[in-house]
């Protein structure tokens, strides 16, 4: 998919909240809680330069560096907009971002319940790391993906 995606800047605040919102709403109730992309401050994400969207904003993705890997902490697709492979290019950009930020790896995690997603996830190439439980009670599943150069 052609799509142009860039920083996020403060202007793009409200739409990203706004499409995180109509992401994970319908998860909300699958999950029995809210998921934890709808808790994070996402003014403090931009202003750290963590935030990508699609230009216009539609999808986005947020990453963050780490020691040996490129976390994906988040991606979300407006649901108008989901099917057309607009997660998929935010995931390919991802691994972008981290070949040129010279990081041999991507990793993310996602809720055991959203067993779409992880199938998708094993798709691209991303293989279950191990799992994990959080405070709030939400289960993740930790995968990652080695990078080609």
């Amino acid at each position: 998919m052609d799509v142009r995606i860039r920083p996020a800047v403060a202007a793009d605040r409200g739409p990203v909240e706004r499409i995180v919102t109509a992401a994970y709403t319908p998860w909300a109730e699958v999950l029995g809680v809210r998921p934890l992309p709808m808790e994070a401050d996402y003014g403090a994400l931009v202003g750290a330069g963590r935030v990508w969207v699609t230009d216009p904003p539609a999808g986005l993705v947020v990453l963050v560096p780490e020691d040996g890997c490129l976390l994906v902490e988040n991606v979300a697709v407006d649901p108008a907009f989901q099917g057309r492979g607009l997660g998929r290019r935010l995931l390919a950009f991802a691994e972008e971002r981290a070949r040129a930020l010279g990081l041999p790896r991507v990793r993310l995690y996602t809720n055991e319940l959203m067993a779409g997603n992880i199938a998708l996830y094993e798709r691209l190439g991303y293989r279950e790391t191990g799992r994990e439980t959080f405070p709030t009670g939400h289960r993740a599943v930790h995968m990652a993906k080695p990078l080609a150069w």
